[in-house]
C-alpha cells in the first residue's frame, strides 16, 4: 500500500474531472507529485499540482489549487485540505489511512513496500571490476557495497536485475601480473630473485601462486622461451586472483551473476571474427566510424593518442566532447575498442538499462559511455554511472595510511575482518556515493547512538526484544501476526505513534524514489530516520508510564502498540536487507 502512489492517481483523476483543457487538447498529468510537507505540522501529504499544471492551463495557480483541493474534500478518506504560499496543497488524512497501512506492513511483512515500478525490466548493474591483479583493497570496497545494494535496491523495485563483474584479463597490466607470478615461481623453485624490479607487482599474495605452478610444473616451466611460458603463467594468475576476488567479495557478502571476461572479446575461434570485430562492422554499416586524425589532448598525453591516420568512432555525435579511437594506425584495437563492444554485448542480451558503478577517477568516462549507449542502440538503451568518492580511513580521529604501489596497501579483508561486514556495509552507505567518506574503525564499532549502523540494528533487535518480553509478561498470550492484526489500531494516537506510523506508511514511496534515482544510500538514511524516531518514543515511555509498549492492564492497547513494534521490525529488517546488512534477533 503506497499512500502517496494511490493520492497521486486521486488527484489526476481530479483533474480530469475538472475539464481542463490547453491550446494543444494534451494536458501532462506525470509532473502531479505527492510527498511529505516539509513540516509534518502542516498535514501528512502535499501536493505540486496547482503548480505545475498552471502554466499550460494559462490559470492562477492559487485559484486551480481551488478547484483541486474542493474535489479533495469529497474524499472520504481526507480529513482537510490547505492551500498553502503560491498554490501548494496540503492534505491531512483520515486516521483511518494510517491504519490501514499498519494492517498493510502485517499482511505484507518483509515484502511491504515492495513495488511494480520495474515492471520487470532488464537492468544490467556492473560493479566492482577490479583488474585482476591483486586482492581487493579498500578503495573497491565502496563501489563494491553501492552496487550491490543498487542491484538489490532495483530488485526490490520490480526489476530483473543482473549483478555482472567486467574481469580486465586483456592488456598490458596482465603481462605484468604473469611476469610477477614467474618470479615468485621461480623463488618456489629456489631461486634466488632479489628484489622485486620496479614495474612489477610486489605483493606477497603472489607467493602461493609461485608456488602453485611449482607444484604442477615443477622445472619445466623455467626451461621454456617467454612466449611458451607466458600464456601458461597468465592465466594461472589470472585464476587465482579472480579466486582470491571472490571469497575478498564473499565476506561483504557481495556475489555476482555473471563474471564477464574482456579476453573473450578478442578471441577469434577458428578463423571467426572476434566480438570487437563484428562490433566495428556495425558501426562501419551505419557510418559510426571514420579514418582520420584528432588533435592532441589537452594536459597529459593518453597512452592511445597518436598523431596519425587511426579509425575513428563517431563519438561527438552522440554528446562526446571528441571522436574516440577504436583502432590504432598498426591495426590493432585500443581499450575504448573492448569498451563499446562490451557495451554492444550487454545490448545483444537484452539489457535496455546499464548500470556502471565506477570510481571517482572515472569522471572522463562517463560522457564516452552514454555516447557508446546512444550509438550501439539507436538510443534505446539508457547507460547510468555512478561514480563512488574515495573512503579515507581513520583509527581513532587518526588518519590510516596506505600504499598500493609498495604492495603494502590495507584490504578489503583487512577491514571486514577488523570491524565485521555490517558496519562496512552500512557506513559506505550512509553517505551519497559521489561524496567523500570518512570511515573510522573505532567509531564504526562503538555501541551508541552516534553509530548510526548500531543504531538501526539496535532498533531492530529492540523491537523483537519488545515482543519477547510481552510474551513473557502476558503469560504466554498469542501475539501471532494474525492475533496482532486484529487489534484496534484506533487506539494508537499518541504523536509519536502518529509519526511512526507516518513513516511506515513512507516506506514504498522511499524505495521507489531511491530506485528511480539509483541512490541506495536513500535507504540508509530513512532506516536511521525510522529506528531513530522509536528510540525516541521508547524514551519518553521512561517519563510517561501510559506511553510503555506493555501494560498488561490494558491488553487491548498493548495488542496495538505490539502490532506497531512488529511492524517497525518488519520494515527495518527489509530495509537492512536491502542494504546486505543484518537484523539481529538481539543484541548484547
Amino acid at each position: 500500500m503506497n499512500i502517496f502512489a494511490d493520492f497521486t492517481s486521486r488527484i489526476r483523476s481530479i483533474v480530469e474531472a475538472l475539464d481542463l483543457a490547453t491550446e494543444d487538447g494534451n494536458l501532462d498529468l506525470s509532473r502531479i507529485v505527492v510527498e511529505p510537507p516539509r513540516d509534518s505540522a502542516h498535514g501528512d501529504l502535499a501536493t505540486n499540482a496547482a503548480m505545475v499544471l498552471a502554466k499550460p492551463l494559462k490559470r492562477n495557480p492559487r485559484e486551480l489549487a481551488g478547484a483541486i483541493a474542493e474535489g479533495l474534500q469529497k474524499d472520504g478518506d481526507v480529513l482537510s485540505v490547505e492551500i498553502a504560499g503560491p498554490g501548494f496543497i496540503n492534505i491531512r488524512l483520515h486516521p483511518r489511512m494510517l491504519e490501514r497501512v499498519l494492517a498493510a506492513v502485517l499482511q505484507d511483512g518483509r515484502n511491504f513496500g515492495r513495488s511494480k515500478l520495474g515492471g520487470g525490466k532488464k537492468v544490467n548493474v556492473e560493479y566492482v571490476s577490479a583488474n585482476p591483479t591483486g586482492p581487493m583493497h579498500v578503495g573497491h570496497c565502496r563501489g563494491a557495497v553501492v552496487g550491490d545494494a543498487l542491484a538489490s535496491l532495483l530488485d526490490f523495485a520490480g526489476y530483473d536485475v543482473t549483478r555482472e563483474y567486467y574481469i580486465n584479463d586483456a592488456g598490458a597490466q596482465i603481462e605484468v601480473l604473469a611476469r610477477s607470478a614467474f618470479l615468485r615461481y621461480r623463488e618456489a623453485l629456489g631461486h634466488d630473485i632479489g628484489e622485486i624490479p620496479s614495474g612489477l607487482y610486489p605483493g606477497d599474495y603472489l607467493v602461493p601462486v609461485g608456488k602453485a605452478l611449482a607444484e604442477k610444473y615443477g622445472a619445466s616451466l623455467d626451461s621454456m622461451p617467454e612466449a611458451e611460458w607466458l600464456p601458461i603463467v597468465k592465466q594461472a594468475a589470472i585464476d587465482a586472483m579472480m579466486d582470491l576476488i571472490r571469497e575478498d567479495l564473499a565476506l561483504l557478502n557481495v556475489h555476482h551473476d555473471v563474471f564477464f571476461s574482456e579476453k573473450t572479446l578478442h578471441e577469434r575461434v577458428d578463423g571467426s571474427a572476434s566480438q570487437i570485430d563484428e562490433m566495428l562492422a556495425d558501426l562501419r554499416g551505419r557510418n559510426l566510424v571514420y579514418e582520420g586524425t584528432l588533435p592532441p589532448p589537452k594536459g597529459q598525453l593518453p597512452e592511445d593518442w597518436e598523431d596519425r591516420e587511426q579509425t575513428l568512432f563517431r563519438a561527438m555525435d552522440f554528446g562526446d566532447d571528441i571522436d574516440r579511437p577504436l583502432k590504432k594506425s598498426d591495426g590493432s584495437y585500443t581499450y575504448f575498442a573492448a569498451d563499446v563492444a562490451y557495451f554492444r554485448s550487454k545490448y545483444l542480451r537484452g539489457f535496455k538499462e546499464m548500470i556502471y558503478i565506477l570510481g571517482a577517477d572515472h569522471g572522463g568516462y562517463v560522457k564516452r559511455l552514454e555516447a557508446v549507449g546512444r550509438a550501439i542502440s539507436g538510443g534505446e538503451a539508457e547507460v547510468i554511472v555512478r561514480l563512488c568518492q574515495l573512503v579515507k580511513l581513520f583509527r581513532a580521529g587518526e588518519p590510516v595510511r596506505m600504499s598500493k604501489r609498495s604492495g603494502d596497501f590495507i584490504t578489503l579483508r583487512d577491514v571486514v575482518e577488523e570491524v565485521g561486514r555490517d558496519p562496512v556495509r552500512f557506513m559506505m552507505l550512509f553517505r551519497k556515493n559521489d561524496a567523500p567518506l570518512d570511515f573510522d574503525f573505532q567509531k564504526v564499532t562503538e555501541q551508541s547512538k552516534d553509530n548510526p549502523v548500531f543504531y538501526v540494528q539496535y532498533g531492530h533487535a529492540r523491537c523483537r526484544s519488545v515482543l519477547r518480553q510481552a510474551r513473557e509478561d502476558l503469560g504466554g498470550a498469542d501475539l501471532s501476526t494474525s492475533v496482532l492484526s486484529g487489534a484496534d489500531f484506533s487506539l494508537l494516537t499518541d504523536s509519536g505513534e502518529k509519526q511512526l506510523l507516518a513513516l511506515l506508511a513512507a516506506w514504498p514511496r522511499q524505495v521507489e524514489a531511491a530506485a528511480e534515482a539509483h541512490e541506495p544510500h536513500r535507504i540508509a538514511f530513512f532506516l536511521h530516520e525510522l529506528a531513530s524516531a522509536l528510540h525516541s518514543h521508547w524514551n519518553r515511555g521512561k517519563d510517561l508510564p501510559q506511553l510503555r509498549f506493555i501494560n498488561p492492564e490494558d491488553r487491548q492497547m498493548t495488542l496495538a502498540r505490539l502490532a506497531m513494534v512488529h511492524a517497525i521490525s518488519l520494515v527495518l529488517s527489509a530495509g537492512l536487507g536491502i542494504l546486505g546488512v543484518a537484523a539481529p534477533e538481539e543484541m548484547r
